[in-house]
């Protein structure tokens, strides 16, 4: 059962996911979050990095609707989202997967590691809007060297999808989680 902490995040991503804002998920959602990624530099159309951003996207609807979609109906609702944070935990390789994929389609340069305006390009490409991260990347860089390795950077993804713990720093690798009032 998602914790209030965790429904702020994930209700943070719903709307993030939710291209056509109708309040609910479905295929076309993740069709849209692809295209986004697709328009990252690094991910140049006909490319074996499109190919794993369309995979990695589209599966995790796949996902959704196999574990989540209890009625079947091909459309998600928060609730269900809500209900996969229970399932997360147990699927850290998948978790890691993705985080592989993004972690090559936000590093432009190619050199292995994501500076503070390629995390900037992740939370905006992630949100479809530009969002302010403004101290978040120094939360982030536990290592103080100004820049995310692929090792740091797949933690904090993990924690990220899995963690209850606001104290973690991946909770705010997508941007800062709004908290209620």
């Amino acid at each position: 059962m998602a914790s209030e902490f965790q429904r702020d995040k994930l209700l943070n991503m719903f709307r993030a996911f939710d291209a056509d804002g109708n309040g609910y998920l479905d295929q076309r959602d993740f069709q849209a979050l692809a295209e986004r990624w697709r328009g990252l530099p690094r991910v140049r159309p006909d490319s074996e990095l499109a190919a794993r951003v369309d995979t990695v996207m589209l599966g995790w609807w796949d996902l959704l609707a196999a574990h989540v979609d209890t009625n079947k109906d091909g459309r998600v609702d928060l609730d269900e989202i809500l209900a996969m944070v229970d399932l997360l935990p147990t699927m850290r390789e998948v978790v890691a997967a993705t985080a592989a994929t993004v972690f090559d389609a936000v590093d432009e340069n190619g050199d292995g590691r994501i500076s503070p305006a390629e995390h900037r390009r992740l939370v905006d490409t992630w949100h479809g809007e530009s969002v302010d991260v403004a101290d978040v990347f120094d939360h982030l860089d536990q290592d103080g060297d100004g820049y995310l390795s692929r090792p740091e950077f797949t933690e904090l993804w993990i924690q990220f999808w899995t963690s209850d713990d606001p104290a973690e720093p991946g909770n705010q690798l997508c941007g800062p989680v709004p908290t209620r009032t």
